[in-house]
C-alpha cells in the first residue's frame, strides 16, 4: 500500500526509491492474475488479502455437473490460490464442505507454512457458491467431485508445475483419500487429516469406541453420568429446550421430545470429537440450567434441524460415506424414541431421500486401493477422535506398507495435525514429506 503522506525532508531519490518498493508486488500481481485469467475455462479472478500470502486469489472454474456425460450441463466451482512461488509445490485442499472460511486474511494452510508452499483450495460441489443450478441430487457423487479436483488439477498444473501434494480435514481428509484412489498420478504426496473411511451407513465401529475404548473408564463415565442426568431430567429441562429452538426458528422432522432425544445421543461423540476437557462437563448435581446451557453448548439442536446448511453431506453420508450409530441401551428407559436405527433417514433428510440407500462400492474401491498400492500418503489421527475408530489405523496391511503412514496423537481430537504432535515425531512426519518432496 502507498503511504498516505510523504514528510517534506524526504529528498526525491528517498520517493523514487519508496515508490519502488510499493510498486514491485503489484507487479508481481498482475503477473499471476494475468497467468490465472489464461487458463481454460477460469474465470472471475480476483485478488483477496492475506496477512501470510504475497497474492491471494478467488476464482471460479467451470466444472461438468456429470463427468460422463458433458450434455447433462455446467456448474462453477468456487478456488481459491494463495500465491508463494511458480518453483515451489503446489498444495491441492481437498475441502469437504464450504470454501468461506479460506478467504479470511488470517487463513494459512498448515501444509503451505511447513513446505512453503502454494495453495490451491477447492470448495466441494453442491456446497457454498459451488452449486449447480438447477440442482438435480443425482450428480453429487463422490466420483464426480474426484473428476472435478482432476480437472482443476491439470488446469493448474499449466502454471504450477511443481510436485503437487493433496491433503485436507476431516470430510477433507477423506476427499484426499478418495482423489489419490480415483486419480493415483494426480499429485506426489496425500496428507489426510482425520480421515474416517466408513462401511455403512451406521458403521458399527464407533458405539463401542465410545461405551468402552476412548480415554479411561473414568472419564468415559463422568460423560455418560451427565447424558444419563439430562434424560433422567427430561421433563424439566424440555421447556428450556424447546424455548431455545423457537427463539432461534428451528424446525425439526420429528417431534421436539425425539429430538431432544437426539441431542442427547449426539453429546457423547461430540464431547470427544472435540476433545472437550472433562472439567467443563457438569456433575449430575448440578443446576437444570447449568445442565442444558451444557447440553446445548456441545451438542446443538440446529445439526439436527430443517435449516441445517449441511444437507449435501447428509445426501453424501447415505448415499456412500456412511457415518456412525447411537447406542441407545444405557438410556432405553428414558427414551422417547423406540430406535435409534435409520436416524439419518428419520431426521435429517427431506422425504425425496426416503429410498436413498447406502452403497459400499467406494469404501471397497477404497480399501482395495490402498491393499494394492503403496502410494505416499500420510494419515493424521487423534487418538479420542471417535472418527478415527472408523479411520484406516486398525487396517494390518497398512503395517506392511513402506509408503503409507499412519500417525495416531494417543490424547488428540478431531482438531489434531501435524503440529500438534511431541517431538521426535513431530520432525519426522514433516522430514518425511520434505524428503518425499525433494525425491
Amino acid at each position: 500500500m502507498r503511504p498516505s503522506s510523504l514528510h517534506q525532508h524526504q529528498v526525491i531519490w528517498g520517493f523514487i526509491i519508496t515508490l519502488l518498493l510499493f510498486v514491485q508486488p503489484i507487479w508481481a500481481s498482475n503477473e499471476i492474475i494475468e497467468k490465472l485469467q489464461s487458463l481454460p475455462q477460469v474465470s472471475d479472478v480476483k485478488p483477496i488479502e492475506s496477512d501470510f500470502y504475497k497474492d491471494k486469489f478467488t476464482m471460479f472454474i467451470t466444472q461438468d455437473v456429470d463427468a460422463k456425460n458433458p450434455n447433462v450441463g455446467k456448474f462453477k466451482q468456487r478456488v481459491i490460490v494463495c500465491h508463494v512461488g511458480f518453483d515451489r509445490p503446489t498444495i491441492l485442499v481437498t475441502e469437504g464442505y464450504f470454501a468461506d472460511y479460506a478467504l479470511n486474511k488470517s487463513y494459512q494452510d498448515e501444509l503451505s507454512k511447513l513446505l512453503n508452499a502454494n495453495v490451491i483450495f477447492v470448495e466441494y460441489r453442491y456446497f457454498g457458491q459451488s452449486v449447480p443450478q438447477p440442482c438435480n441430487w443425482d450428480y453429487l457423487t463422490v466420483e464426480n467431485s474426484m473428476y472435478d479436483l482432476h480437472h482443476i488439477n491439470q488446469t493448474f498444473h499449466q502454471i504450477y508445475k511443481n510436485k503437487w501434494i493433496a491433503t485436507g480435514i476431516s470430510k477433507g481428509g477423506q476427499t484426499t483419500m478418495f482423489y489419490r484412489t480415483f486419480f493415483p498420478e494426480d499429485v506426489a504426496i496425500s496428507v489426510p487429516y482425520v480421515a474416517p473411511l466408513n462401511k455403512s451407513l451406521e458403521d458399527g465401529r464407533h458405539e463401542p469406541f465410545l461405551s468402552k475404548i476412548v480415554s479411561n473408564s473414568s472419564n468415559r463415565q463422568h460423560v455418560k453420568d451427565f447424558q444419563m442426568e439430562v434424560m433422567k431430567r427430561k421433563s424439566q429441562l424440555l421447556p428450556y429446550f424447546k424455548q431455545y429452538c423457537q427463539d432461534r426458528r428451528l424446525t425439526f422432522r420429528l417431534p421436539i421430545e425425539e429430538v431432544y432425544d437426539y441431542v442427547v445421543l449426539e453429546y457423547a461423540f461430540a464431547i470427544w470429537q472435540w476433545g472437550t476437557p472433562m472439567s467443563d462437563i457438569p456433575t449430575p448435581e448440578a443446576s437444570d440450567s447449568a445442565l442444558i446451557r451444557n447440553l446445548i453448548i456441545h451438542s446443538e439442536p440446529n445439526y439436527f434441524s430443517e435449516q441445517s446448511v449441511f444437507l449435501p453431506f447428509n445426501v453424501q453420508a447415505v448415499r456412500e460415506l456412511g457415518y456412525y450409530g447411537y447406542d441407545t441401551k444405557p438410556f432405553k428407559k428414558y427414551l422417547s424414541i423406540k430406535t435409534a436405527k435409520d436416524y439419518m433417514h428419520k431426521l435429517m433428510l427431506p422425504g425425496e431421500f426416503s429410498k436413498l440407500k447406502f452403497d459400499k462400492t467406494l469404501y471397497n474401491k477404497t480399501k482395495k486401493f490402498l491393499k494394492k498400492n503403496d502410494p505416499r500418503m500420510m494419515y493424521i489421527y487423534g487418538g479420542i477422535d471417535p472418527w478415527g475408530a472408523s479411520g484406516v489405523a486398525d487396517m494390518k496391511f497398512l503395517r506392511k506398507k513402506r509408503n503409507i503412514k499412519v500417525h495416531v496423537l494417543p490424547e488428540g481430537s478431531h482438531k489434531t495435525r501435524i503440529n500438534s504432535f511431541p517431538e521426535p515425531e513431530k520432525s519426522e512426519i514433516i522430514n518425511t514429506l520434505k524428503a518425499w518432496l525433494n525425491e
